[in-house]
């Protein structure tokens, strides 16, 4: 049989036979990688606008977009926690957000369980301007015209960055189910 076809006995995520994932692996990647995003607020970015947009509630969501049986629904209280702790935020804010959005998104799974990608951008899209706007709310900005201008980049930076975010997301889901040798 390998020698008809040398690769019959794999598939995209390795050799078959004698092989698992790493139950490390599948465990801790899609969180360490949320995590990550939540950290990398802070580069060291001098402005006076908010460009940078919500990497981590960007990544929270591609992940719960992507394999909604990955994070749980009780993800968004840790995961909104370390995002808290790190973005300058008010406490509780990503927390409260982070938990909302796991429970809508999976009213979205179960009501639309069939998606193509442009669903998938329509919903990601809705949701990061909800949460950048109600973030802004909380965080005691005068809510007006001149605010809502000053947050017109960083919405549309997080839209039209969702495409990479889900390649990224993709390439991380591949490694997490990658197969190695089990003895």
């Amino acid at each position: 049989m390998e020698r008809l076809n040398p690769q019959a006995r794999r598939d995209a995520y390795g050799s078959r036979i004698n092989r698992m994932p790493s139950p490390a692996l599948v465990m801790i990647i899609p969180p360490v990688s949320i995590v990550v995003a939540s950290l990398l607020q802070f580069l060291p970015i001098a402005s006076g606008l908010p460009y940078l947009p919500p990497l981590g509630f960007m990544m929270l969501v591609a992940w719960r977009i992507h394999q909604p049986s990955v994070l749980a629904l009780w993800a968004g209280i840790p995961l909104g926690l370390v995002d808290d702790l790190y973005s300058g935020q008010p406490f509780g804010s990503a927390i409260m957000l982070w938990s909302l959005t796991i429970l809508l998104l999976e009213i979205i799974e179960v009501r639309f369980p069939w998606r193509g990608f442009g669903q998938n951008w329509l919903t990601f899209a809705v949701l990061s301007t909800i949460y950048i706007l109600v973030c802004a709310l909380l965080s005691g900005a005068a809510p007006g015209i001149p605010g809502l201008i000053a947050l017109g980049p960083q919405i549309l930076l997080s839209i039209v960055l969702y495409p990479m975010v889900a390649r990224m997301v993709a390439r991380l889901d591949r490694l997490r189910l990658t197969r190695f040798r089990v003895v």
